[in-house]
């Protein structure tokens, strides 16, 4: 099981300037959902942002991570407010 706030924390250590929201719906530890909007994203495609935050998780996304649903975000396209 593994916890929320710990990716989170994660994505944000690695990626700077980035802020993330993260979910764990079912509450099992395992299937999280997470919005993450950053600087870095600019100008590159959908995929490569998937991939940096993939790449920030590592490991945890072959073992405590079983699905990540992820939307990515530049800080001009974040829906919010």
């Amino acid at each position: 099981m593994f916890d929320k706030n710990e990716i989170k924390r994660i994505i944000e250590t690695e990626l700077p300037d980035c802020t993330a929201i993260v979910h764990n719906e079912y509450d099992d530890g395992e299937h999280f959902e997470a919005h993450v909007t950053s600087p870095a994203f600019v100008g590159i495609n959908l995929v490569k942002q998937h991939q940096l935050v993939y790449k920030a998780l590592g490991d945890l996304m072959a073992g405590p991570i079983h699905a990540l649903a992820l939307k990515t975000y530049t800080p001009d396209t974040w829906p919010h407010p």
